[in-house]
């Protein structure tokens, strides 16, 4: 297990987590595209691993999947930290981009993919799944 670090842009909002990601995947449901006007990079990661300083401000919407998803952004630069989904509270997704190092996480699935643009480049050598997958098992 290896301790990561990250922030927004702005620096207000910083994070740790104690735990290695449980999964890395590369989402493309429209909602991600919209927020990152691609498809998003996310760690999952167990709820209790994360923790941050400094304020977030949140909103929730419903995922083409039908769960409420709570997003967290920095109130200051507006740079989409993390989220949860009430189907799975137990995890967080945190936004790879963010990660002080993101070289040091490696994707290892592309899901959502019936939602990717035609343009949309995914890596032949990842898992790949049409929709939402299985969440990945928890660590003990």
């Amino acid at each position: 297990m290896s301790e990561r670090t990250g922030a927004c842009l702005c620096g207000v909002v910083k994070y740790t987590l104690a735990s290695d990601p449980l999964a890395t995947r590369i989402c493309w449901c429209k909602d991600c595209q919209k927020v990152s006007g691609n498809g998003t990079v996310n760690l999952i990661v167990p709820t209790e691993a994360l923790t941050y300083s400094g304020e977030v401000t949140e909103f929730t919407s419903t995922a083409d999947s039908g769960n409420q998803v709570v997003r967290k952004f920095c109130p200051k630069c507006g740079v989409h930290l993390f989220g949860n989904s009430s189907a799975r509270p137990q995890f967080t997704v945190v936004r790879a981009g963010t990660l002080a190092d993101p070289s040091s996480i490696r994707p290892d699935m592309n899901i959502w993919a019936a939602s990717a643009p035609k343009w949309a480049c995914m890596d032949p050598g990842l898992g790949l799944a049409e929709r939402q997958p299985m969440p990945p098992p928890q660590q003990k």
